[in-house]
């Protein structure tokens, strides 16, 4: 399994992590004219992929205890059942925040979503294992913080229609506070004799997306926060839908079924 062995490659990996992060959501706005909840399929068919092929490739360069196979034969219950809470409750902040997104537009959406996410994860972690320096983290808490109320007192001003304030704004909130909440699951599904390695952590959790996304992004095609459901989206609910999830159930098992 592939672990950065260096502060300079984790670094790295940090830096590429928060880039792609912080620009994935550039590319609803690339497709204006597909629905958030299709574009949202499509995200979770993407995530999904990625965790496969990392947890096969860069996962199994060896047979140690936290590479990919056997690490996920050898997992325990509980933390299984952390890493899928972990993925669920992320996948109902992100539909959130596409939501927000397509309401409030990415420039508001995404620094409050995301801005108060890191207030909420700052202060979570801490709390359950404190460490740095108190000065800089909460210091960059205050900062990030008013960033974020400047910048949804800027949207109320320039926006005049009091209902995309207020959902925009609020769907945005919300989101933050998810978000910011999952890692502590993660950290859980890591920890103990039994705790799961990075790359079966990241497919379980992907696995937590699917799970999540099938009733909620579901429901939300029928009843969108933003609009009446689009024809494609009504098409997609009949049997296209069924087999579209048929496949992605499969592309998840596929994984049990390959040998170290």
């Amino acid at each position: 399994m592939y672990e950065p062995q260096t502060y300079g490659a984790a670094l790295c990996l940090m830096i590429t992590a928060m880039l792609c992060w912080g620009s994935w959501a550039n590319t609803l706005k690339l497709v204006p004219k597909w629905p958030f909840q299709l574009f949202y399929w499509d995200y979770v068919a993407g995530v999904l992929l990625a965790t496969i092929a990392a947890g096969l490739t860069l996962g199994s360069t060896d047979d140690g205890a936290n590479s990919f196979w056997p690490n996920l034969r050898a997992a325990g219950g509980n933390e299984i059942a952390y890493a899928l809470a972990a993925g669920a409750v992320f996948n109902v902040a992100n539909l959130l925040l596409v939501a927000a997104i397509s309401i409030a537009g990415l420039a508001v959406a995404f620094p409050i979503g995301i801005g108060l996410a890191l207030v909420v994860g700052v202060i979570l972690n801490y709390m359950l294992a404190p460490a740095g320096n108190p000065l800089f983290l909460f210091g960059g808490v205050a900062l990030v913080s008013a960033a974020i109320v400047v910048d949804a007192m800027a949207f109320g001003a320039r926006d005049s229609e009091a209902w995309r304030k207020t959902r925009g704004i609020g769907l945005s909130v919300v989101c933050g506070v998810l978000i910011g909440s999952f890692f502590p699951l993660v950290t859980r599904a890591s920890s103990g004799p039994t705790g799961l390695g990075p790359y079966t952590v990241a497919f379980l959790f992907a696995i937590g997306v699917l799970a999540c996304s099938i009733p909620v992004n579901s429901y939300l095609m029928r009843h969108p926060i933003t609009a009446d459901p689009p024809p494609a989206a009504k098409r997609l609910l009949g049997p296209m839908f069924i087999l579209f999830i048929l496949g992605l159930a499969a592309v998840a098992v596929a994984p049990l079924f390959v040998k170290a």
